[in-house]
């Protein structure tokens, strides 16, 4: 009896192991937006990306991906034009102090190259946006490389304007433990 308890226990930790996916941790991040302001590029950082990451390039149907940003870490290396970003115009970062990714779906599309559904949120706006990205992995490492756009009127930033662009390229570069 304990033989038969012991061997169903087995079987269960084994079965439960061989099938999770392993959570990974950031171990480095860089999220950087660039957007044309009087016909000039104008760049920015957040700080901070926090993330649940659970990838497997060979199971991507369970694979999970969600990561935000506070909105108070926004820097533009212009005290001024950071300040102005986090009223209510902008990030209103009282009210809104994060931006969220939650993956929705992915596909491989070649080599290390994919697409991922994302519904994205930025001040309690939520759109699904696609995203292209890379994934490379190192011995006990995953990284992941993107660059997309994104439509800040899609998501009430800045209001209207003839001197800002409606169109931001946001570029996540993530390093994970794996």
């Amino acid at each position: 009896m304990i033989r038969k308890i012991y061997i169903a226990l087995m079987f269960t930790v084994l079965a439960g192991t061989s099938f999770a996916q392993v959570k990974s941790t950031v171990t480095k991040s860089t999220v950087t937006f660039k957007i044309k302001n009087l016909g000039i590029n104008t760049s920015g950082n957040f700080s901070g990306l926090q993330a649940s990451i659970q990838f497997k390039p060979t199971d991507l149907a369970t694979s999970t991906i969600e990561a935000s940003v506070e909105t108070a870490t926004v820097n533009s290396d212009n005290t001024m034009r950071d300040d102005h970003l986090k009223n209510e115009d902008y990030f209103d970062v009282a009210k809104y102090p994060k931006i969220t990714f939650k993956s929705v779906s992915f596909k491989h599309k070649s080599g290390n190259n994919y697409t991922g559904d994302f519904s994205v949120t930025i001040k309690d706006k939520t759109k699904v946006i696609e995203v292209p990205f890379t994934y490379t992995e190192t011995d006990n490492a995953g990284v992941f490389n993107s660059s997309f756009k994104i439509l800040r009127s899609d998501f009430g930033i800045g209001g209207k304007s003839m001197v800002l662009s409606n169109e931001a390229t946001v570029n996540i570069n993530t390093e994970v433990s794996k």
